[in-house]
């Protein structure tokens, strides 16, 4: 058996460097050419040709300038970003960019939406210690670009239940914590976020995370997670009850002010 067929195969920011390099060198362009041509240092063009850099949105683009390949390698970025979702989040993803309103209860970790590149990077390598570190750097970029959602002209409505065991997890260090606390309150402020927190030794009414996306022409989807990944669930019965186990729990946490302040404290206690 042969070497290359014992090789693992290349994730999709590594195949996106191969395909730059097998243009450039098929054009008979220089490293440094290519990068000088597109605001680019020849060290940045080698290290994304290696699969060793996360590439840029400007860099795909100006590439696709220099080969003349339209919006190839921009679409080739886009799925290698997007792409490194897992394959059982990706049709979440893609509801969530249209959902006009969204309601999650979190109960461990704070939602992917409001994380800091910090803190995300600290979850990848705690939950997936194998992972390379251009392999972690790939899904955070594809997590940070979900923020997009909430910067469009029309954002969806976030209403934002947090248990405090979110607040009191420590992920990364006291220094990554009080950053991400921070990021949380300033995202609070935000019209279309509200955030409650639900206090240790509140009874809840219900102790698994989930979220609902709600739309304007399509009925409401659940979304639930487990050991095997996650899933949407569209059953009339069952989202009903979603809905009205969340309405509940907006009723057992504090109010928005309240929760903030009070995210405002357990900050300073990381700090």
């Amino acid at each position: 058996m042969d070497h290359e067929a014992n090789q693992e195969p290349l994730n999709p920011v590594e195949q996106f460097g191969v395909h730059v390099k097998e243009m450039r060198t098929a054009r008979d362009i220089s490293v440094r050419g290519l990068g000088s041509a597109i605001g680019y240092s020849g060290a940045y063009v080698s290290t994304v040709e290696n699969g060793k850099q996360v590439p840029s949105e400007k860099f795909a683009t100006g590439c696709d300038r220099v080969f003349g390949t339209g919006t190839m390698l921009l679409r080739q970025w886009q799925a290698a970003v997007d792409g490194d979702h897992p394959s059982w989040f990706e049709p979440y993803t893609q509801q969530e960019r249209k959902a006009v309103k969204i309601l999650d209860y979190t109960t461990l970790f704070i939602p992917g939406l409001f994380q800091t590149p910090e803190y995300a990077r600290a979850l990848y390598r705690a939950s997936a210690p194998r992972l390379s570190a251009v392999a972690i750097e790939s899904r955070l970029a594809a997590r940070m670009r979900r923020h997009e959602v909430l910067e469009q002209e029309n954002p969806p409505e976030v209403w934002l239940v947090l248990h405090e065991a979110c607040l009191r997890t420590l992920v990364g260090s006291r220094q990554v914590m009080a950053e991400q606390l921070e990021r949380l309150v300033a995202e609070a402020e935000a019209p279309n976020v509200t955030i409650q927190l639900m206090p240790f030794g509140t009874v809840t009414s219900s102790s698994a995370p989930f979220i609902l996306l709600m739309f304007d022409r399509k009925p409401t989807v659940l979304h639930v997670e487990g050991p095997h990944g996650g899933r949407p669930v569209e059953t009339p019965k069952v989202v009903a009850r979603a809905l009205s186990i969340f309405d509940r729990l907006r009723a057992e946490a504090l109010g928005h002010d309240a929760s903030v302040a009070r995210i405002q404290e357990i900050r300073k206690e990381y700090l």
